[in-house]
């Protein structure tokens, strides 16, 4: 069935990647992004379909259109572009998924709010499934982005027991791929852009950390499958890749692939830094029928290809904040 599809923060790493998949699927796309780390180079293949619509948009304001659907994205995803306007960055998961949600109550259309793994801080549970209330400091340096995507999740329960909305809410886990921000500071981006440039590779702590990665395809597909559910589906749901790495075994696969003479350096933990983060995912395979199908070594090839394409070309998005690098 075709729809029009509103997707926002459509400009960004996930956002791109799913305007291209409803795209292909048939669907009309508005993508709207503010820029503040969304980056038209994502969607410059897009431009010239004539179902695709580009609107520059801040979320935190209202927003009138007519849509079928609605994909929330819009927040920034990593530390170091999320703590350099945490204020603006809880803003916009708070009163961006209260604009939403009303833009979708009015329609009376379904909703997906993207989640994050985030939620559960810390965790003290190992692998994390979607009944575990977290263990997250409501003060810290992250508290921007964990409490105001906690709050928005809040939010969208409220609606759908208040208003009886359709909405549902997704969990995503460390996503990597082609298009990631190469200074975003998240922990795929930075070890390649590291060992492409000949640079040392920086873990944290003894990069015993552990995390678990998705390839972007899968996630999208994930996304897709979860908005395409009925209305007694909600959430939320953990989408994610269970596979557990130490961050220490991905720089060093890393250096494998990339074929680079950097070497692995160490620098203390920054504060509030989970030490294990990695999905169950009976709930995605129940429901949706879905668990993802891209190993870490075929991802890896795919995202640090277009890495070295992006540095060859010179073609690099602009800094935001500050370069310190976090795990994320």
């Amino acid at each position: 069935m075709h729809k029009r599809i509103l997707v926002t923060g459509g400009a960004g790493f996930l956002g791109s990647h799913l305007c291209e998949r409803l795209l292909d699927a048939g669907h009309d796309v508005l993508c709207v992004d503010n820029f503040f780390t969304g980056t038209r180079r994502n969607i410059r293949h897009l431009l010239e379909n004539r179902s695709f619509e580009l609107l520059r948009h801040d979320v935190t304001f209202p927003l009138y259109v007519e849509v079928d659907e609605i994909y929330n994205l819009a927040c920034p995803a990593s530390p170091i572009h999320y703590q350099f306007d945490p204020v603006q960055t809880t803003k916009t998961s708070v009163i961006g998924a209260i604009n939403m949600l009303g833009l979708a109550k009015r329609l009376k259309i379904k909703l997906l709010q993207a989640s994050t793994s985030e939620v559960y801080g810390d965790p003290t549970i190992h692998p994390q499934k979607e009944e575990y209330w977290g263990n997250v400091n409501p003060i810290g340096f992250r508290s921007c982005y964990d409490e105001g995507k906690r709050c928005a999740e809040t939010l969208v329960f409220d609606y759908v027991r208040q208003h009886r909305m359709p909405a549902k809410v997704v969990r995503i886990f460390n996503t990597y791929g082609p298009r990631m921000h190469p200074n975003d500071g998240r922990v795929v981006s930075n070890f390649v852009v590291q060992a492409l440039t000949g640079r040392d590779i920086t873990l944290y702590g003894g990069g015993s950390q552990t995390r678990s990665f998705c390839y972007v395809d899968d996630l999208v597909d994930a996304m897709m499958r979860m908005m395409a559910t009925g209305p007694e589906v909600t959430g939320p749901i953990n989408i994610g890749n269970p596979t557990e790495f130490t961050i220490r075994e991905l720089g060093e696969l890393i250096l494998e692939l990339t074929g680079s003479k950097s070497k692995l350096v160490f620098e203390p933990l920054p504060s509030d830094d989970p030490k294990q983060r990695q999905p169950n995912i009976d709930r995605a395979r129940d429901i949706l029928g879905w668990e993802p199908t891209v190993g870490l070594r075929e991802g890896l090839l795919k995202t640090i290809e277009y890495f070295d394409d992006l540095l060859r070309k010179g073609d690099r998005p602009n800094e935001v904040g500050a370069s310190r690098v976090l795990v994320s």
